[in-house]
C-alpha cells in the first residue's frame, strides 16, 4: 500500500512541478535572425496555444500568429511564437503582440554582421518539435553580449511564497488531524479491540 501512496504522491508532485515549469517565465539570450507571420490551424496540439479570442472571434479555427526566429550562443535555432495572452492562463495579460513584432524585426541581427545585436527573450512554455510547439515570447530587450547572466527574481520570489503557503497548510492540517479527527477516530474505535 505504500508503494501506491508513494507513486500517487510522485505523480501529483511530477503534475505540478511540470505545470509551473511551462507556466513560469523563462529567460533567453539569443540572437534573432527573422520574423514572420504564419496562419495557423491548432488541432491536436491546441492545448499549448493561447485561445484564439484574445482579440479576434471565437468561433475562428484558422488564425495568424507571429513568429521570431532566434540562434542561441551555441548556435542552435529557437522559435518563439508570438501571441496575446489576453486574460487567459497563464496570466500574462499581453495584448501588444504586434508591437513585439516590431520591436523584434529591429533587432534583427545576421551572423555575418561585425557586431551582432544580442536580446533577451522573456517566454513561457516549451519546444515540443513532434507536436509542433513553441514558447510564447513575453518581452524582447537588447542586452550586452551572449554571456549575459539574468537572474529569475519573479520566479523565486514565486516559489519561494508557494513553498510557504504549502508549508503552512501542511502544518495546520497535521494539527487540526492530530486534534481534531485521530481524538474521535480514537473514541469511535475504543472498544472494538
Amino acid at each position: 500500500m505504500i508503494y501506491v501512496k508513494r507513486t500517487l504522491q510522485a505523480l501529483i508532485l511530477l503534475l505540478v512541478v511540470s505545470f509551473l515549469h511551462y507556466t513560469l517565465p523563462h529567460y533567453d539570450v539569443v540572437r534573432i535572425t527573422d520574423t514572420y507571420e504564419k496562419q495557423v490551424n491548432p488541432g491536436s496540439n491546441a492545448l499549448f496555444w493561447s485561445s484564439g479570442d484574445a482579440g479576434s472571434s471565437s468561433e475562428a479555427t484558422r488564425r495568424d500568429v507571429f513568429f521570431i526566429q532566434a540562434f542561441s550562443p551555441k548556435n542552435k535555432p529557437r522559435i518563439y511564437r508570438n501571441e496575446d495572452t489576453g486574460w487567459g492562463w497563464p496570466p500574462y495579460m499581453k495584448f501588444d503582440t504586434a508591437n513585439l513584432q516590431a520591436e523584434a524585426s529591429d533587432l534583427i541581427s545576421k551572423k555575418s554582421a561585425e557586431h551582432a545585436q544580442w536580446v533577451a527573450v522573456k517566454h513561457y512554455g516549451w519546444r515540443i518539435e513532434m507536436l509542433t510547439v513553441y514558447p510564447n515570447a513575453l518581452k524582447i530587450w537588447p542586452v550586452s553580449g551572449p554571456d549575459v547572466r539574468i537572474i529569475p527574481w519573479f520566479n523565486i520570489i514565486f516559489l519561494i511564497a508557494l513553498f510557504a503557503l504549502f508549508w503552512a497548510v501542511r502544518v495546520r492540517w497535521k494539527r487540526f488531524r492530530e486534534n481534531k479527527i485521530n481524538p474521535k477516530v480514537d473514541e469511535w474505535t475504543d472498544g472494538w479491540g
